[in-house]
């Protein structure tokens, strides 16, 4: 009897674990009142901050963080008349253009908001048994008429995703992690994965990503 009444409990404690492993494992809903408040039109990308190894990674990142904006319904400054415009003020480096005043940078362009990026990782590594090709990038969008941060972010887009590395034996997988890695080394194959990471950030709708911008149609039901 005494184990009889001991199985409704444990089931009970174990149905209790997995409710809680479930909450763990799904995000909580972002927070956006500072958004919505805000509803930013016009927004501002600075060149991001690279703390992977890759000098590639400022300009792969940046050349595709634009497009994921402006479908989501922003209108996105241009970044060659942005990246003229810190040249012509002698600002030439992420670092300094990042340290630039919320204030200063509203009266140079005139954006409602601006898009900070970091790069996290960025480049093909060899795991002796594989390659992978990783771009994880960081971002947060800040008000530029108040200096409030309205959201923040961060995603990954990597080769592992697709990677089939059970076939040709071991000998066949080094030989193809090599390739893959000079290859992916070579050709900058880094590249593509900063669209899809870019996408998975600044995309929408994501979740807890951007909100639709006033160019939408789906502006303010999101």
């Amino acid at each position: 009897m005494t184990k009889l009444r001991a199985r409704p409990a444990r089931l009970a404690a174990l149905l209790a674990l997995a409710a809680l492993l479930g909450a763990c494992a799904a995000p909580a809903p972002y927070d956006y009142t500072a958004f919505r408040q805000a509803r930013p039109a016009s927004l501002l990308v600075l060149p991001p901050l690279n703390d992977s190894a890759d000098v590639k990674a400022v300009a792969g990142v940046l050349a595709t963080a634009t497009a994921p904006l402006a479908e989501a319904g922003y209108y996105v400054l241009p970044v060659s008349m942005v990246d003229e415009t810190f040249r012509q003020n002698g600002m030439t480096t992420p670092h300094d253009i990042q340290q630039v005043s919320t204030a200063k940078l509203r009266e140079i362009f005139g954006a409602d908001a601006a898009v900070y990026l970091r790069v996290k990782d960025y480049g093909t590594r060899y795991l002796v048994v594989g390659s992978d090709t990783r771009v994880t990038v960081e971002g947060r969008i800040v008000d530029l008429r108040s200096g409030a941060l309205l959201w923040e972010g961060r995603a990954t887009a990597s080769s592992q995703e697709s990677n089939n590395n059970n076939q040709g034996g071991l000998v066949g997988l080094l030989v193809k992690a090599l390739v893959e890695q000079i290859v992916g080394t070579v050709t900058d194959a880094s590249f593509n994965y900063a669209g899809i990471a870019n996408q998975r950030l600044l995309g929408a709708p994501v979740r807890n990503g951007i909100l639709f911008g006033p160019r939408s149609p789906r502006y303010q039901k999101d």
